[in-house]
C-alpha cells in the first residue's frame, strides 16, 4: 500500500514537471538549440501519442457509463493519461522545431496542450461534483479528436479523416484540354513529394503544395531552373544514389519511376511554364508524346445527347449520322452519292442541331445551296466541303459560327475574293486548301492574316525528293572459316553505294565506295547506305559476319542461364554455330535476374590479342544491350581488371539483329579470361514495358 502512494506522489509531482516543461518549450522553444539525442526523442510523438488517447478516453467513457465501482478508478486513470500527455506533448514540441510549419500545425500544437492542461485540471478537480466532471471530460474528449485530426493531417494530408466521405470526381481530362503542370507535372509532385514539402511541414525550407513555394525553392537551391534541368535542385536530388540521404524520394519512400523522371525533366527544359496546355507543344516534343500516351485524343462534352430514335430517323443511304465515338454525345454527319443528294435534307439536321460537331459534305453538289443550316450548328467544329462547288458568298454566311475550327475547302474555284471571307473565320486553327485557285502571292497573304491558322496548300509534286530503298548485302553464311565474299546490290544502277567494315554510320563522301563484291578474312560488322543526286539518301542495310575464332582449353560458366533460354549450356558459346535471330530458336543463352559471368582457361601460349562476342538484340521482346561489361585477364597469381569501353544503348525498338562486343587483350602473361554481362534492370521510358528487367542475350564467344 505504501508503494502505491509512493507512486502516486511521483506521478502527481510529473505532472507538474510536465507542465513546467511544456510551458518553457512553448516561450522559448523556437530559440533553444535542441541536440541530435533530444530530436530523437522528439520524434517519438507519433510512437506515444496513442498512449494518452487510448487512457484518457477510456477515463471520460468510465465517467459517462461506469458503474460506481468503476468510477473509482477514474482518477488513476486520468493520472495515467495525464502524465503520458505531458510526455507526448512535450516530444511534440521538441519535434516541432524540426522543419515543421502551418496552421495545421498551430491547431495540433495548441489543442494538444490544452488537453494537457486539462487533463492535470481534471485529475485534481476529481472530486468535486459527477456534474463538473462529465462536462469537463467530455470537452476533453472534444479536444483530443481534434488534436488527433489535425495532427493527421500533418501525416497524412488535408482532410485525412473524413476524406472517405467526400465524394471526389476523377477528372476526365483529354489531350486538347490537358494542362503541363496542373495534369502532368503536379500529380507527380502531389504524390511523391508533397508529403514532405507542404502546409505543416516544409522540410528545408521548401514548399510544393503551392506555386508560388515551387517557384521560390528551398534553403539548398532553386528546385526548377526553367530550361536547365541540370542547375534545378528537384534534378540534382532524384539522381543521387538511393542511398545517399539527400536523394529525394527518401529511400524509405515510393520512389519516381523513369517515365515521371522524365516528364520533370522535359518540362523544366520546356520552359517550367505553368500555364501551358499540352497542345501547344510541338507534336515532336519528348513532353508531347508523354502527354499523348496519358490523356485521350477524344474530346468530352457537356451537353446533352439526342435521343438514339431521332439520330436512327435521320440515318438512311445517302446519309450516315453517328456519336463521333461510343457514348459520346457529340455526332458527326456524312452524306454519300452526289446523285442522290437533296439540298433539302439538310433542314432536317435541326433535329439534333445542338449534338452536331462535324459534318462532311465531300463531292456533294453544294452550287447555290443555302447553308444556313449548317451556321446554326452551334457546336460544330469540322466542316468538310472539299470538291463541292461551294462559293465565297456561301462560305461568308459561316463566318459567325464561334465553334468552327476545322475547314476542308480543297478543289474548289475559290480565287482572290475568298480571301476577306476566310480572314474573318477567327476561331478556325487549321484550313485544308488544296487545289486552290490562289496564286503564291495570295496564299502567302492569306498566311500572313491568320497567323495561328494551320494552313495546308497541298504540294507541288515536282518539288518532292523521294528517299533511295537501302542497298542489299549478300552473302553465303554468317560464319566462315578464313574468308567471305561479299556483294551489295541496288536496284537502281546509278546509284552510289558506301558502305564501312569499322561500326560507323556510312556517309556519301568518306566511307568506302562500293565498286564490286570484296572479301572479308575477320569478324566485321558491314554497314551500307545508297546515295544520288536529288535524292535522300536511304536508309541503312547492316549485317555481322563472323570469323570462327581459336577454341580455349576450357571454361567455366559460374551463373546459369534463365531456364527457358539455356540452349546447350556453356558449350554453345563455343560451338562455331551462330544463332538464328530468334530469341525462342534455342540456340541463346538468356540472363535477366542476374549477370552473366564466365571464366575462360587457355592453351599454353594460345595468347589471343582481342576476345568478341555475339550478342542478338531485339528491344521489343526486351532484349537490350548489356547495361554492364567487366572483362578481366590473369594466371595463377590473380586477377587484373581491363579498362572498360562505352557500351551500346538503345535508343528506340527494332527489327531482331546480331551484334558484337568487342574487348581488346593486353600485351602480357595471362591464361584465362573472366567476363561478366549484367543486363538491363530497368528498361527505358519509352519502351512500352518500362521499368522492366532486361535480357542479355549469347551465343558465340570468339578468341583471335
Amino acid at each position: 500500500m505504501r508503494q502505491y502512494s509512493n507512486a502516486i506522489y511521483w506521478l502527481e509531482n510529473l505532472l507538474f514537471f510536465w507542465g513546467g516543461l511544456t510551458l518553457i518549450l512553448v516561450i522559448g522553444g523556437e530559440s533553444l538549440l535542441v541536440p541530435a539525442w533530444v530530436q530523437v526523442m522528439g520524434r517519438l510523438h507519433p510512437l506515444i501519442l496513442h498512449f494518452p488517447l487510448v487512457i484518457l478516453l477510456l477515463a471520460v467513457g468510465v465517467v459517462w457509463f461506469g458503474d460506481i465501482n468503476w468510477r473509482s478508478q477514474t482518477k488513476n486513470l486520468l493520472l495515467l493519461g495525464a502524465n503520458l500527455a505531458g510526455m507526448t506533448v512535450v516530444a511534440g514540441l521538441i519535434l516541432a522545431t524540426e522543419d515543421y510549419d502551418g496552421d495545421s500545425l498551430n491547431w495540433h500544437k495548441w489543442l494538444g496542450i490544452i488537453s494537457l492542461f486539462l487533463s492535470i485540471g481534471i485529475y485534481f478537480l476529481s472530486k468535486k461534483s459527477i456534474k463538473a466532471l462529465k462536462f469537463s471530460s467530455s470537452a476533453l474528449a472534444v479536444i483530443l479528436v481534434m488534436a488527433g485530426h489535425f495532427g493527421a493531417n500533418l501525416t497524412h494530408g488535408e482532410d485525412f479523416l473524413f476524406e472517405p466521405l467526400l465524394a471526389k470526381e476523377t477528372e476526365e481530362v483529354t489531350l486538347q484540354e490537358a494542362e503541363v503542370f496542373a495534369h502532368m507535372v503536379q500529380p507527380i509532385l502531389e504524390s511523391k513529394c508533397v508529403a514532405c514539402h507542404k502546409e505543416g511541414k516544409i522540410k528545408g525550407e521548401l514548399r510544393l503544395d503551392l506555386i508560388s513555394g515551387i517557384q521560390k525553392g528551398g534553403k539548398s537551391g532553386p528546385f526548377v531552373v526553367a530550361g536547365d534541368p541540370s542547375a534545378s535542385l528537384f534534378f540534382k536530388r532524384i539522381h543521387l544514389p538511393l542511398e545517399d540521404k539527400e536523394h529525394m524520394p527518401p529511400k524509405n519512400k515510393t520512389q519516381l519511376t523513369e517515365e515521371e523522371m522524365e516528364i520533370l525533366e522535359q518540362w523544366v527544359t520546356e520552359g517550367a511554364d505553368f500555364d501551358q496546355k499540352v497542345k501547344d507543344l510541338a507534336s515532336d516534343t519528348p513532353l508531347f508524346q508523354l502527354a499523348s500516351q496519358r490523356f485521350s485524343s477524344e474530346t468530352s462534352y457537356s451537353f446533352e445527347a439526342a435521343s438514339p430514335e431521332k439520330v436512327e430517323k435521320l440515318n438512311n443511304f445517302f446519309r450516315k449520322v453517328k456519336p463521333i465515338y461510343p457514348g459520346s454525345p457529340a455526332l458527326e454527319v456524312a452524306y454519300f452519292g452526289s446523285s442522290a443528294f437533296d439540298p433539302n435534307s439538310l433542314n432536317e439536321l435541326k433535329s439534333v442541331q445542338n449534338q452536331i460537331v462535324k459534318v462532311n459534305l465531300n463531292r456533294m453538289p453544294l452550287k447555290g445551296v443555302n447553308l444556313d443550316v449548317l451556321n446554326g450548328l452551334s457546336h460544330l467544329e469540322e466542316l468538310q466541303l472539299n470538291f463541292s462547288e461551294v462559293s465565297s458568298s456561301q462560305l461568308k454566311k459561316l463566318e459567325g459560327n464561334p465553334s468552327l475550327r476545322r475547314l476542308a475547302i480543297s478543289g474548289n474555284s475559290l480565287g482572290p475574293e475568298i480571301l476577306p471571307v476566310l480572314e474573318s473565320f477567327l476561331n478556325l486553327t487549321h484550313l485544308y486548301f488544296w487545289q486552290s485557285a490562289l496564286t503564291e502571292e495570295e496564299q502567302n497573304q492569306l498566311s500572313a492574316a491568320l497567323p495561328g491558322v494551320a494552313i495546308d496548300f497541298g504540294f507541288d509534286a515536282s518539288q518532292v525528293v523521294y528517299q533511295l530503298n537501302p542497298p542489299k548485302i549478300e552473302y553465303d553464311q554468317l560464319m566462315f572459316e578464313d574468308e567471305i565474299k561479299v556483294t551489295i546490290k541496288h536496284p537502281i544502277p546509278s546509284v552510289q553505294i558506301r558502305y564501312t567494315l569499322d561500326q560507323t554510320e556510312p556517309d556519301s563522301l568518306n566511307s568506302n565506295l562500293y565498286s564490286g563484291p570484296f572479301s572479308i578474312d575477320e569478324t566485321s560488322t558491314i554497314r551500307t547506305k545508297a546515295f544520288a543526286a536529288e535524292w535522300i539518301g536511304s536508309e541503312e542495310d547492316q549485317v555481322v559476319l563472323f570469323k570462327k575464332g581459336k577454341s580455349p582449353k576450357s571454361w567455366n560458366l559460374i551463373t546459369l542461364p534463365n531456364p527457358k533460354y539455356k540452349a546447350n549450356g556453356a558449350s554453345t558459346l563455343f560451338d562455331g554455330i551462330k544463332g538464328k535471330a530468334n530469341h525462342t530458336s534455342g540456340e541463346w543463352l538468356g540472363y535477366s535476374e542476374q549477370a552473366l559471368e564466365l571464366e575462360i582457361f587457355l592453351e599454353e601460349n594460345q595468347s589471343p590479342k582481342e576476345l568478341k562476342i555475339g550478342l542478338l538484340l531485339h528491344e521489343g521482346a526486351y532484349i537490350f544491350p548489356p547495361a554492364e561489361a567487366e572483362f578481366w585477364v590473369g594466371n595463377i597469381q590473380g586477377w587484373k581488371k581491363l579498362e572498360s569501353h562505352p557500351l551500346l544503348v538503345s535508343e528506340k525498338i527494332k527489327e531482331p539483329r546480331f551484334d558484337l562486343l568487342s574487348q581488346h587483350l593486353p600485351e602480357e602473361d595471362f591464361d584465362r579470361i573472366k567476363v561478366k554481362l549484367s543486363p538491363i534492370q530497368r528498361l527505358p521510358f519509352w519502351h512500352p514495358g518500362a521499368g522492366a528487367k532486361g535480357w542479355v542475350f549469347v551465343d558465340e564467344i570468339y578468341l583471335y
